[in-house]
């Protein structure tokens, strides 16, 4: 296996692969025996004179891609079409290609809301450790084209049974006005050694014990009563 010798957003320079792209998606969804939506070299083509759309490229021919689909006007963006070529597969290219096609979407459009519906496992981990959470399909967006798109999937049939509110598809989605909590950085092994080591010399500890035995001898001094035996007792 060759190693990638490009990873950069699609352009007029890569339109001749736009053919052998579509072919790399349609062998995959035979493969899969599930449903990825056929796209048309033209189609392709478009995506890439948008600046829409991230490819690979190794020893001079495509061996990945995703692009960018826009709905609602904008509020929605879709990365779509993710295809790895199979002797590439397991290599991690995949993970690189949805991180910079994630990289570009929030860049072109930063205020819509990203989303996307798969069948695959690994897939659906990459959109994970995005940011992405699972959703119903009614959180997506209900642009007509974006359904019509899934025509040519080989399961649309079950995703007009249930009036397109499940398939077996799952819809993830991210939120750019939900952003995750950052967690409280947790002490590393040395700082909680040091933590340790300052409350076992009882910083202060003695002072404050003084003060309290004074505070306590002199109010007994204040009372008539004559038993202090209580004050012999230990405090600590």
């Amino acid at each position: 296996m060759s190693e990638i010798t490009q990873l950069t957003i699609a352009g007029e320079a890569h339109l001749h692969f736009a053919e052998e792209i579509c072919t790399m998606m349609e062998q995959a969804a035979q493969q899969r025996g599930t449903g990825i939506a056929k796209r048309s070299p033209l189609y392709v083509s478009a995506k890439m004179l948008e600046g829409k759309a991230v490819i690979a490229i190794s020893n001079g021919r495509p061996v990945g891609f995703c692009y960018i689909e826009t709905w609602g006007h904008g509020m929605y963006v879709a990365n779509s079409g993710l295809i790895v070529h199979p002797d590439f597969r397991n290599t991690g290219l995949a993970r690189r290609i949805k991180e910079e096609i994630f990289k570009l979407s929030r860049k072109t459009f930063p205020e819509a809301k990203i989303f996307g519906i798969t069948t695959s496992l690994a897939v659906m981990k990459i959109n994970s450790d995005l940011g992405y959470k699972p959703v119903t399909f009614s959180e997506l967006t209900t642009d007509e084209d974006f359904w019509k798109g899934c025509q040519s999937c080989r399961n649309y049939d079950i995703l007009t049974r249930t009036d397109r509110s499940h398939c077996l598809c799952t819809g993830m989605l991210y939120d750019p006005d939900k952003k995750p909590k950052v967690e409280a950085q947790k002490p590393s092994k040395e700082e909680r050694w040091e933590r340790f080591k300052r409350f076992m010399k009882f910083e202060g500890f003695k002072e404050g014990a003084d003060r309290l035995r004074q505070k306590i001898k002199n109010k007994s001094n204040n009372l008539k009563s004559n038993k202090s035996s209580w004050l012999k007792i230990p405090l600590f």
